[in-house]
């Protein structure tokens, strides 16, 4: 299955750059939430994370949508290969906010 990977690999490369371009402002947000959790007073802490987790989730889900949407034009095998190379592609380019990718 590598190889059908590598198959996909130019694909994923361009749709995970447009999603970068198309969500960008969601992908600042999450920067911006994850530093002010890393400076929050520890009586903050546990709020400014749960902001954090929920933009993560929110990049998550439409990650998912991305490669859910073009995997379902696919047949079985062919879909489960692009699949993975749509997880680890993510993964690579935006780690830390799709090490739950399904």
């Amino acid at each position: 299955m590598r190889l059908r990977r590598r198959a996909f690999a130019e694909l994923v490369d361009t749709q995970l750059e447009l999603f970068a371009g198309d969500h960008a402002q969601l992908l600042a947000e999450c920067e911006e939430a994850l530093g002010a959790y890393d400076d929050a007073a520890a009586e903050d802490a546990e709020e400014r994370y749960g902001e954090y987790v929920e933009l993560v989730d929110a990049v998550r889900d439409e990650l998912e949508l991305v490669r859910d949407r073009y995997a379902a034009s696919l047949d079985g095998r062919t879909a489960e290969a692009y699949e993975a190379a749509f997880n680890d592609a993510a993964r690579r380019r935006f780690p830390g906010w799709t090490l739950e990718l399904d």
